[in-house]
C-alpha cells in the first residue's frame, strides 16, 4: 500500500546524544550523518517476533497521524461501520486500521478492492501528483534507487522495518530492493487476500501505472517477509506465485481450510 509519511529528524546541541554525527579532523571537512529514527518495535531484541507470534510495536506522533489519515479515506468505503471506543482525530490505532481494510474487503471482487486502494491513494495526493512524479523519477537506475532508499523511513509505520538490499533488474544489479523483515500489514491481519488484494497489487499498479515506476513486491508467506523491487515491471496476476496461495487456516479469521487457495484472490 501507498503510504508517504514523514518523521522528523531530531538535531539537539548535546553531542552525546546528537542524531547528527560529524567527522573530520579539528573539524575541518566534516561530514554529518543523519540518523533516521527507527521503527517503533517494543520487543525486547528490537526484531520482529518470530513467526506465530505477533510483534509489540510502540507508535509515536506521526505513526498515528498516518494510520488515521488512511483509515478515514477507506472508512468511506468500508461496508459497515465499526462502534469506536473513543472519538476525536485520533481514534484509530494499528488494529483498527486493519480492520477498516477487511470491511472494505466484504462484498467487493478482487478488482473492486484494489480500484479502492487507488481511489484512496490519488485522495491523498494533491492535485497533479503522479505527473510531477513522473517527471522527477523516470523509470532510471537512479529513480529505482532513490525510491528505495526513501521507502525504508516512510513506509515503517505501515510494513514494520526494512532495509535496502542489492537486486538484479534486467541484468543490471542495483540497491532498488527492499527487504521488509516481518511485514506488520500481513502480521496484523493474518490474511493472504489482504495481502495481495490491498497492498501488493494496488502498490505495485500506482507505482507502474500512475507514477510510471516500475515496482515488484514478493511476499514470502513462510515467514511474512516481502522483497520490494524497484524498477522490475510486475507479472500479470495469472502468472503471480501469490495467485496459488493458500489461506493462513490458523491466522486468519476469513480462511476457508477446505479451499486449495484463498477464496479472496479467485474472484
Amino acid at each position: 500500500m501507498v503510504v508517504l509519511s514523514f518523521q522528523p529528524v531530531q538535531f539537539r546541541p548535546n553531542i552525546a546524544h546528537s542524531s547528527v554525527q560529524r567527522h573530520g579532523n579539528g573539524g575541518r571537512n566534516n561530514r554529518m550523518a543523519i540518523r533516521w529514527p527507527r521503527c517503533g518495535i517494543a520487543e525486547p531484541a528490537g526484531q520482529p517476533a518470530p513467526m506465530g507470534q505477533k510483534t509489540k510495536y510502540k507508535d509515536g506522533f506521526f505513526e498515528r497521524v498516518f494510520m488515521n489519515l488512511f483509515a478515514r479515506k477507506m472508512e468511506k468505503f468500508a461496508s459497515s461501520k465499526r462502534k469506536q471506543e473513543t472519538d476525536g482525530w485520533f481514534k484509530y490505532d494499528y488494529e483498527s486500521f486493519v480492520d477498516v481494510s477487511k470491511r472494505v474487503m466484504q462484498g467487493r471482487s478482487r478488482p473492486q478492492q484494489q480500484e479502492v486502494v487507488r481511489e484512496v491513494l490519488l485522495s491523498m495526493l494533491p492535485p497533479g501528483a503522479p505527473a510531477q512524479f513522473r517527471k522527477l523519477f523516470p523509470p532510471t537506475k537512479w529513480a529505482a534507487e532513490f525510491n528505495a532508499a526513501l521507502t525504508v523511513p516512510f513506509f515503517h509505520w505501515l510494513v514494520g522495518p526494512s532495509e535496502v538490499i542489492e537486486v538484479e533488474v534486467n541484468g543490471v544489479k542495483q540497491r532498488s530492493g527492499v527487504l521488509i523483515k516481518k511485514c506488520r500489514y500481513l502480521e496484523n491481519s493474518g490474511c493472504v487476500g489482504m495481502c495481495v488484494n490491498m497492498c501488493k497489487i494496488p502498490t505495485q499498479d500506482f507505482f507502474t501505472n500512475e507514477f510510471g515506476l516500475p515496482l515488484t513486491m514478493n511476499p514470502k508467506f513462510e515467514d511474512m517477509s516481502c522483497e520490494m523491487v524497484y524498477g522490475q515491471v510486475p507479472p500479470p496476476f495469472e502468472e503471480d506465485e501469490v495467485s496459488k496461495q493458500p489461506c493462513y487456516n490458523d491466522l486468519c479469521s476469513m480462511a476457508n481450510p477446505s479451499a486449495s487457495l484463498c477464496p479472496k484472490l479467485l474472484s
